[in-house]
């Protein structure tokens, strides 16, 4: 791979800049020479009022804006492979769409600077490395430049690596965040648009989390049936089973989920009244286990987090200790039992005793009155974990 060291300013960049404000559509530099943002680069994701104003105020105060990295696409085409946020920064405010904030906290736009500033802004220089090669060598590169700025995450890498129709066809769908069903999704995807997560959600559950065997394999297709249909099937699985929307349902495993009981019929109704009783359980510590443990007949106890015996269970397993150590003539706590003399016979008041796991929690234990007993405390405190 051939790479060359050259120079442009901003005017020239943002000579004929278009921008689009559908992410990932119509960015164009150096009189439409330049391709800002290839299809497997990452949505524009500096428009905070942060970094964008942050890149402007660089080139007001000639500070260095780090180094730029292109790729040579045609005789006299390129396309960016790092650096498009910093030029989408820069041609959204010299072409009046971003704004900065004066000392005096008023909005100043490009037009509206002294001349002096927005001659500066025009001459700042960039510093470009241009590299030409086969497209395995370009993608290779791309993937482990050092970017500067926000990392890439996963999925825009594999973005980058897996480019073609299939990387535009399914960004426009769930890398848009003009998209209607967005909202919906955001009750059960953790993320955000522009960061690429939907897309790899989705991604993930039609694959199973072969996510690059998928990528590759449909690479060179614009068809996102699958991807789409098999996505809108979990969500709507969601909706048809938990009528209530949690906070605690965003971010689960819901393409696992969906795989192993979306076949088994559930009563929406008595879903929900079971919701509703385990969130209002002091003992759950876990809410987001509360929807796998519904799911699954409410049988993995451990999806609650649940550590603490309730008193029912307590006062059963001390009656019958109790009871049990006293036709035996031993201690009420098993561990006093076979202890020093002293304490070898010692019926310990309810107050003075804890209850235990006898297999401990962390160990697989369950909170299970067939796993409980009751100890002193001293004894309880010593055993810890053991």
């Amino acid at each position: 791979m051939e790479t060359k060291l050259r120079t442009y300013t901003v005017s020239d960049i943002c000579d004929g800049f278009v921008y689009n404000e559908l992410e990932g559509k119509g960015l164009y530099g150096l009189s439409g020479r330049l391709t800002i943002q290839p299809e497997y680069q990452r949505n524009y994701i500096y428009a905070d009022g942060k970094k964008d104003v942050a890149v402007v105020q660089s080139a007001l105060n000639s500070y260095p804006l780090g180094v730029f990295y292109f790729n040579k696409s045609g005789e006299d085409r390129r396309e960016v492979l790092d650096g498009q946020q910093r030029i989408t920064s820069l041609g959204r405010f010299v072409t009046g769409k971003l704004a900065i904030i004066d000392a005096n906290g008023i909005p100043q736009y490009y037009t509206s600077l002294p001349e002096n500033l927005k001659q500066r802004i025009a001459d700042t220089r960039l510093l470009v490395y241009e590299c030409e090669g086969t497209e395995d060598e370009i993608r290779k590169w791309f993937e482990t430049v050092n970017i500067a700025g926000v990392p890439l995450n996963r999925q825009e890498l594999l973005n980058a690596v897996y480019s073609g129709k299939f990387v535009t066809a399914a960004k426009a769908e769930f890398s848009n965040s003009q998209n209607a069903n967005v909202q919906k999704w955001s009750h059960f995807v953790n993320g955000a648009v522009n960061r690429q997560d939907y897309l790899e959600r989705a991604l993930q559950w039609v694959s199973h989390d072969n996510v690059e065997d998928y990528m590759s394999r449909h690479r060179h297709s614009d068809d996102i049936t699958e991807l789409k249909t098999y996505f809108t099937s979990v969500i709507d699985w969601i909706g048809s089973v938990f009528t209530d929307v949690e906070s605690e349902m965003r971010g689960l495993e819901w393409g696992r989920l969906y795989e192993t009981y979306h076949q088994k019929p559930y009563n929406p109704s008595e879903v929900s009244e079971k919701v509703r009783q385990l969130y209002g359980d002091p003992y759950v510590k876990n809410r987001k286990g509360i929807f796998e443990y519904v799911l699954g007949g409410c049988q993995d106890i451990k999806l609650l987090d649940i550590r603490i015996f309730d008193e029912a269970t307590k006062r059963t397993v001390y009656r019958r200790q109790t009871q049990e150590a006293t036709e035996k003539g031993v201690s009420n706590c098993p561990l006093c039992a076979f202890g020093p003399e002293a304490n070898r016979k010692k019926i310990w008041k309810p107050g003075e005793m804890d209850a235990d796991h006898v297999s401990a929690w962390s160990k697989g234990g369950a909170t299970s009155i067939e796993n409980c007993q009751m100890l002193c405390k001293t004894h309880n405190r010593a055993k810890g974990n053991k």
